[in-house]
């Protein structure tokens, strides 16, 4: 504790940067072992916190960014935490972990904590950090106005996936955040795995950044697959989705049925990553347990009825 207040730090990163990722290997390694994990998600379906089965205390906020929507119900959470412990409680706890939802801004998150007046009191901000996809990073800062002002709050910038990002424009999007966060530091993790930054002679040239407008707003929208399962039919469904909506489809991710069992499915634009196999017994999660047969697909002009009925008639559920 710092001046009797608990750290709270702040996990941000855009959309599909790897946060839970990241955060999984950190605990698993012993790192915020003794903190209360707050995982917050835009869609009303989470699924993150699947991830993050070696954290001691976690509780999940879904259906609204904490910056913004969500705000009230983060405050209100983060009271409760300090009030839990304190008492005879007081000591068991290092601190709070926030892993904020893809679309939130760390620094908005951290203003409504300091103007709180029983959280000005109780909590201490220990660093916002903030995750970057190492190969998605560059055109990120250049299209997207969030990507660019979430790192421009960090004392910390971890890009991750560098082993499959090209070394000329890693070194270039480093080059890139020295400039727009002077001061902060930057490192590299491979799912969560510190990887050794690389040298950057001056012949690198950072990416000339233009202004950009506040574009059409990133929304999330749950779609009922169904909890008896297709996978087959999901997964050529999903395929044409991201090849034809691939630049409006940021992210989907969700929980299935397949035949090899219960499958954590994730996607970053059009890259679809392997499914990973769940646990059955909903004990071994921390948290809310999985939301079967639900998918969230978050991204830009993308309509939750039309979703559903093209769903519906690729899966053969729809009206003959």
């Amino acid at each position: 504790m710092k001046g009797g207040r608990l750290p709270l730090t702040i996990l941000g990163g855009f959309l599909g940067s790897g946060k839970s990722t990241w955060l999984r290997h950190s605990l698993h390694h012993g790192s915020f072992g003794r903190h209360h994990i707050l995982v917050n998600e835009a869609a009303e379906t989470p699924v993150d916190n699947l991830l993050l089965g070696r954290a001691r205390s976690l509780d999940v906020l879904a259906g609204g960014c904490a910056c913004c929507v969500g705000k009230e119900a983060l405050l209100s959470k983060l009271r409760d935490i300090c009030d839990a412990a304190s008492g005879e409680a007081a000591g068991e706890l290092d601190g709070i972990l926030l892993e904020t939802s893809g679309l939130a801004d760390p620094l908005a998150i951290a203003k409504a904590v300091a103007q709180d007046p029983v959280l000005v009191r109780r909590l201490s901000i220990a660093e916002p950090v903030v995750l970057m996809d190492a190969g998605l990073g560059a055109e990120q800062l250049l299209t997207e106005p969030l990507a660019r002002v979430q790192v421009e709050t960090a004392t910390r910038v971890i890009l991750t996936k560098p082993d499959a990002a090209c070394s000329q424009t890693l070194a270039r999007l480093i080059a890139t955040l020295r400039k727009v966060t002077p001061g902060a530091e930057i490192s590299l993790a491979e799912r969560g795995v510190p990887r050794a930054l690389p040298p950057i002679g001056p012949e690198v040239v950072p990416l000339p950044l233009p202004s950009l407008p506040g574009g059409t707003p990133i929304l999330a929208h749950r779609l009922l697959i169904g909890s008896e399962g297709d996978w087959i039919a999901l997964s050529a469904w999903l395929s044409a989705l991201l090849v034809a909506r691939g630049d409006d489809v940021i992210r989907v991710k969700g929980v299935v049925r397949a035949p090899a069992g219960r499958l954590l499915l994730q996607s970053v634009r059009r890259s679809m990553q392997p499914p990973e196999i769940l646990p059955e017994n909903d004990g071994d999660f921390s948290g809310p347990p999985p939301q079967e047969g639900v998918i969230v697909l978050i991204g830009r002009n993308l309509e939750a009825d039309l979703l559903a009925r093209s769903w519906e008639r690729f899966s053969g559920r729809g009206a003959k």
